[in-house]
């Protein structure tokens, strides 16, 4: 490809308003254009690295024995309705209606599409497994699009849909994709961590996340080196030290003006955290009731919301208002379960506070708590469980000694696996008659890769200060061929190396560009900020001393290659190259 051909002008100067490094240069290396918030054009590079990413995952899917489809964007929102996802996702998820009146949805993910698929072509076992996929363009309304391809609204996707008789059939599918997904991103020259996750909004059984590690990652994960444990926030858990052998004390009210926090509150009562209950109110929809959420946990100890949601299956939880607290009979700052309104509040305890007797809780009163309040005896709850944070030092779950603590690091998710089982074919009849006559519902998984997201994760891992260096796998091309064509001399054997190399079936980008529209340095500059793995410079300078400069763009090395050596030199690198990353892998 030559480069006057390309509509692309990179930028010198620093992006504004704009907030990781990768998006910075995939924009000034004339990658990517927004062309709204969370809405990018993929030029021309962008549009054959992500093509490169999607033939890497065709390939391993199609290895597992996926079947490639292309589903519609646009969904009849019935179906929708059906699952219940309609009323319980967010703005995220675009409603219209078309000219009919009829209700919409802009597809965010495809199960309800492949269940209803599935209700329509499966009828008996002897059809099953199957397994589909697709790269298909996905639309989610974010309330906070951030860094460049790492978090948008349109977004292109490989999601696969397996299609099974029974749970024992998921896994072995289930297993396929986590070997596949460590192979394609160890093809991509993407390093990640698989680990344990929150199965959310998709329903099911067992999630894994991909996790990319790195500062800009909006995601914290929690791992123990020693025993190789690794969750996610939204559902790691700790090892805790249950207390026992504690003689519950008379309850006794006590007057602490000014102490709306726990830490003002020990201080007061020259007292610890661990000694008192924290309560988080929020407010959300349980069993088709709005309830107000009252929450205990110790109060060195912090409320983990996906855990809590999960627990009383809820829908979102909503911070509860001063009005709503005070409606149950509660005071802000000053909160207990002792006393409340039952009917309008259900009661989350977290499972250390049981054990945990003469806790210091508020009183429902104002400058006024509680000391030596006990559960079972002062109040109760209507569900009792793990709602706490994990958090940096804690006891990892599976510790054996003392020093397998955990510690966080952040992330970003580049795929994720799901055992959804049956809450989609329940929902929409797709059912098949098993080897006794009997209708069963088809048991799913789902799965699925963000294609721009994972080069937007590339771009991150993989540059200097000069510009991008993406691998060879997924880089747009192969070789940038710098012609500084300074005579007719340097434009012969410019063009001829350029035919010669094509015709190797080396994937070279031809700088071909006129010296008034881009001189030399301006050339360099460019090759080092799209970044491809290897740089040909041509020019009048290297004729004479007897070929062409050949470097590679992570080597600050230079070497002078004859001119009817350039083509099996630079086959041979590639080769390396190759090598090198499967071996990285």
């Amino acid at each position: 490809m030559r480069f006057s051909s390309l509509l692309l002008s990179t930028r010198k100067e620093t992006v504004s308003q704009v907030s990781i490094k990768s998006q910075e240069l995939l924009i000034r290396a004339g990658f990517i254009r927004q062309l709204s918030a969370g809405i990018f054009s993929s030029l021309h590079l962008a549009h054959r690295s992500l093509n490169k990413i999607g033939t890497i995952l065709r390939e391993e899917m199609n290895e597992i024995g996926g079947v490639e489809v292309s589903l519609p964007i646009v969904h009849p929102a019935s179906i929708w309705k059906q699952t219940n996802r309609y009323h319980e996702i967010d703005e995220s998820l675009v409603r219209f209606a078309d000219r009919a009146g009829r209700e919409m949805v802009l597809g965010m993910t495809h199960e309800e599409v492949v269940a209803s698929l599935a209700k329509s072509e499966v009828s008996t076992y002897r059809q099953l497994p199957k397994l589909i996929y697709q790269l298909q363009t996905k639309f989610r309304d974010e309330a906070r699009s951030r860094g460049g391809l790492i978090r948008v609204r349109e977004f292109v996707m490989k999601d696969s849909y397996s299609l099974d008789t029974s749970w024992e059939a998921l896994q072995q599918q289930y297993d396929a994709h986590y070997e596949a997904y460590f192979r394609m991103f160890a093809r991509a020259g993407l390093p990640v961590m698989a680990i344990q996750s929150d199965v959310g909004m998709m329903g099911g059984k067992i999630a894994h996340e991909y996790m990319y590690i790195t500062e800009m990652g909006e995601d914290t994960i929690y791992l123990c080196d020693s025993t190789g444990y690794r969750a996610n926030k939204e559902v790691a858990t700790i090892q805790k030290d249950y207390p026992s052998g504690v003689d519950p004390l008379a309850l006794e009210e006590v007057h602490t003006p000014g102490t709306k926090t726990i830490e003002d509150l020990a201080n007061f009562l020259d007292s610890t955290a661990q000694s008192c209950g924290k309560v988080v109110f929020f407010s959300a929809e349980v069993a088709e009731e709005q309830k107000v959420i009252l929450a205990v946990v110790r109060g060195d100890m912090e409320v983990n919301e996906v855990k809590l949601q999960n627990l009383i299956k809820a829908k979102i939880l909503q911070p509860a208002t001063d009005e709503q607290i005070r409606g149950i009979g509660a005071v802000p700052g000053y909160a207990s379960p002792i006393g409340i309104d039952r009917e309008k509040t259900i009661v989350v305890v977290d499972d250390l506070i049981p054990p945990s007797m003469n806790l210091i809780v508020g009183a429902n009163k104002e400058h006024y708590h509680l000391r030596n309040a006990c559960y079972g005896r002062d109040y109760e709850a209507d569900f009792v469980g793990d709602i706490i944070n994990a958090f940096d030092g804690a006891l990892a779950p599976n510790a054996q000694v003392d020093e397998d603590r955990l510690r966080s690091v952040r992330g970003v998710e580049v795929g994720n696996i799901f055992q959804l089982g049956t809450k989609y074919t329940e929902a929409l009849e797709a059912r098949f008659i098993d080897k006794d006559g009997r209708p069963k519902p088809i048991v799913m998984g789902s799965y699925g890769i963000g294609v721009g997201r994972l080069l937007g994760c590339l771009a991150e891992e993989y540059h200097d200060e000069f510009g991008l260096q993406l691998p060879i796998s997924v880089a747009p091309y192969q070789v940038m061929l710098v012609g500084l064509l300074e005579n007719d001399e340097v434009k012969e054997q410019a063009e001829r190396l350029y035919e010669q190399l094509k015709a190797h079936k080396v994937e070279v980008l031809f700088d071909d560009r006129h010296i008034k529209l881009a001189r030399p340095g301006e050339k360099f500059a460019d090759a080092d900020l799209i970044g491809l793995p290897i740089r040909l410079t041509i020019s009048k300078r290297s004729l004479k001393n007897g070929g062409v400069e050949l470097k590679l763009r992570t080597s600050t090395e230079k070497q002078l290659v004859p001119l009817e050596e350039v083509c099996d030199r630079v086959l041979g690198l590639i080769g390396e190259l190759i090598s090198e990353l499967e071996i990285k892998g």
